[in-house]
Formats: C-alpha cells, sequence, structure tokens
C-alpha cells in the first residue's frame, strides 16, 4: 500500500494537492493512505522549507507548489520497495 502525506497548514493550495494527489492515485488504481501533517514539529522532521508538499512512502516528491495528478501519477506507479530506495 502506497503511504500518501500532505505537509502544510490546511490552506487552499494543500487542499488542492491533497485533491489532486486522490485523483491521480484513484486514477491508476492503487490502494494508498492519505495523511495531512499540519503539526509544526512534524514538518520540521521532513526538512520542507515550503509547503505544500507531496511525501510518498516517506519520500518528499514535490514541496512549494501544486502538480497536477498526471504529474504525481509516475510517481505512485513505482513499485513500493523501488519508490523507497530513490
Amino acid at each position: 500500500m502506497t503511504t500518501l502525506q500532505i505537509i502544510g497548514t490546511g490552506c487552499a493550495k494543500c487542499q488542492k494537492l491533497a485533491a489532486e494527489a486522490k485523483a491521480a492515485a484513484d486514477g491508476i488504481g492503487i490502494q494508498y493512505t492519505l495523511e495531512k501533517i499540519t503539526d509544526i514539529q512534524e514538518v520540521v522532521k521532513f526538512n520542507v522549507m515550503m509547503t505544500p508538499a507531496l511525501v510518498v512512502n516517506g519520500i518528499v516528491k514535490v514541496a512549494g507548489r501544486v502538480p497536477s495528478a498526471a504529474e504525481i501519477a509516475p510517481w505512485l506507479a513505482l513499485p513500493v520497495e523501488k519508490a523507497a530506495q530513490r
């Protein structure tokens, strides 16, 4: 199962990123969990300086902008084992 984490304050961009990530995951038909991280102590652990950010299986894929579902989909299509190695 793929773990998706949205890092941010819950602002409109964070909500848009969550929607795009969900659309990408649903579009390729993977099983996933979606978690929103808003606590500043947790955000710091990811070394994210700009929000929103998308974390896939523990790896920050993008920060400071909202990519489209089409851009996100290839990041989710990797097997979990290969994604962890990147």
